[in-house]
């Protein structure tokens, strides 16, 4: 026996090149955008890594860590199922336009999936007009509601040291019309409003302590997507 362990070694070795040359040919295979995409997520994630919007973001969110386990998971409920899939869905759209991690977050819970992405990413500094990725971002929330059947909360927040000036009277009124400018532009492109509600909460729902960096982590909006069931009972939209 002991003259046939290296028998054993090699065909270990063997084994580690066939997954090698596997994921070699996997990443030739795959399209250019979708390469570029994961290159500059990465590439972000390493330059904020400390400063991320949210604790439980898309590394941390348990319900996307079971994409290779699926096999192993117990069987899903429909419900469970539609959030899964839209998880997903957001979790391409965030590596292919390599948004950055400090600009963004994903979780998932027994309510459905909550999507964070930032004022500064969002909108043109000071208003509410729409940057280009913003539009990005609101395409995927349309094919989001269009696909599934789900409701959607959409919260406005903004950080402490925003003072709506000098087209708001003040942050709650900044914070509310981040909101309906998102609500409105899902309305104007056919989606049901009676699915979906806007709530303005200025700063009083803080991610981050006030200190430096704060304000891009603060300053956000977040889309909540939730099943119909839950309409009625979900607490703190």
């Amino acid at each position: 026996m002991a003259g046939s362990s290296w028998k054993v070694a090699y065909a270990d070795f063997m084994t580690a090149m066939m997954a090698f040359f596997l994921v070699m040919w996997l990443l030739n295979m795959a399209p250019q955008e979708t390469l570029k995409g994961l290159s500059g997520y990465f590439q972000a994630d390493a330059r904020n890594l400390s400063n991320t919007i949210s604790p439980y973001g898309i590394s941390n969110n348990s319900l996307i860590q079971y994409v290779d386990k699926l096999d192993t998971r117990p069987p899903m409920s429909e419900a469970e199922e539609s959030d899964y899939a839209i998880a997903q869905s957001l979790k391409q759209y965030l590596l292919k336009d390599a948004v950055p991690s400090a600009a963004s977050g994903l979780t998932s819970d027994s309510v459905g999936v909550l999507l964070q992405l930032t004022s500064d990413l969002m909108f043109r500094p000071g208003t509410v007009e729409f940057t280009a990725e913003g539009e990005k971002a609101m395409q995927e929330v349309m094919k989001v509601m269009q696909k599934y059947k789900v409701y959607l909360v959409v919260r406005g927040h903004t950080d402490s040291t925003e003072s709506g000036a000098p087209y708001y009277p003040s942050k709650w009124e900044l914070s509310a019309a981040r909101a309906s400018a998102a609500v409105r532009y899902l309305i104007a492109r056919g989606i049901d409003p009676m699915l979906m509600r806007s709530v303005a909460y200025a700063d009083t729902r803080p991610l981050a302590p006030a200190g430096p960096g704060s304000a891009a982590r603060n300053a956000r909006v977040e889309f909540n997507f939730h099943r119909p069931e839950v309409m009625s009972t979900i607490v703190g939209y």
